[in-house]
């Protein structure tokens, strides 16, 4: 303040300052305004969902393609995809650990209590090492090695070399299949190496040239096409193909089955419905499988 003319006089500048501050807090205010209501405007996002399947090493290579595919559609998805074995597939489901199980057969009788969603067609093949000149083997030939009557390749047409037999192990839908067509039973079997998933047996086979095995057409026609020395056997005069497989000629086939303990809801139910369209059947030729619902 100061004195002129004997008037009291103000000196402006703080009033100045607080001008600005109010301003400042004013367009403040404003920007401030605009980001709550952007906000407000803004999809809210969903909590993060989770899905857990669980069995089938078959089926989890083609589960898992599926899974990424279903995810990008989807933000907030997030599905955990685990083997095991369809024994276990149908195992946590039944405990609710999983919601939806991978089983690579048809439900038996006493699983009535299980909904069952083919997703894809397989078969299995007898597989052998590509240096292996055995080309095709009957039955009663197969019957035969497995149960230890026939030991050497050349029974069989085959070089003068010990058969490696190669079994899955207890709780695969592969071996239960692979019994079921020839009438035998587990304890019959004379292995020499006891193997888990379809790559086990396939990299078993390669390592091994007088090895014989049993895997998933589909997996090991992925792997021979790819230049793995692996040889799918005829079986029953039929040649082991997923062409065969798709006309339904093939003896020893199955279905890829998604399970749920009765009716799939919400999440479960969008993924299954996924996996069953046309717009995973690329996914499914990928894995050299047969889509379902396709012509």
């Amino acid at each position: 303040m100061s004195l002129i003319n004997n008037r009291l006089v103000v000196k402006t500048g703080m009033s100045k300052n607080f001008r600005y501050v109010l301003i400042h807090l004013f367009f403040l205010a404003i920007v401030v305004a605009c980001v709550a209501q952007a906000q407000a405007q803004m999809p809210t996002k969903t909590a993060s969902q989770r899905l857990v399947l669980t069995g089938s090493s078959t089926i989890a290579p083609l589960a898992g393609e599926i899974a990424r595919r279903f995810e990008s559609l989807h933000p907030g998805v997030r599905i955990d995809v685990q083997t095991g074995g369809s024994s276990r597939g149908i195992h946590d489901v039944r405990k609710g650990i999983a919601a939806i199980g991978m089983v690579s057969r048809a439900l038996k009788p006493d699983e009535a209590d299980l909904q069952a969603f083919a997703i894809a067609q397989d078969g299995i093949s007898i597989i052998v090492h590509a240096g292996n000149p055995v080309i095709t083997l009957s039955r009663e030939q197969i019957v035969d090695i497995y149960t230890g009557r026939i030991t050497r390749w050349n029974a069989a047409g085959g070089t003068d070399a010990r058969i490696t037999v190669v079994n899955k192990a207890e709780g695969r839908s592969t071996l239960e299949l692979f019994l079921d067509y020839l009438q035998l039973k587990n304890s019959e079997i004379k292995p020499h190496v006891i193997i888990g998933d379809n790559a086990q047996g396939i990299k078993t086979v390669i390592g091994n040239p007088h090895a014989i095995g049993y895997v998933s057409i589909g997996a090991a026609e992925y792997e021979a096409r790819r230049g793995a020395p692996v040889r799918l056997l005829s079986l029953g005069g039929v040649e082991a193909s997923v062409e065969n497989v798709r006309q339904g000629i093939f003896p020893l086939s199955r279905p890829l089955n998604l399970v749920t303990s009765g009716e799939p809801q919400g999440l479960a139910r969008r993924f299954i419905e996924f996996a069953r369209s046309p717009q995973v059947h690329d996914l499914v030729r990928a894995q050299y499988f047969v889509p379902v619902n396709a012509d």
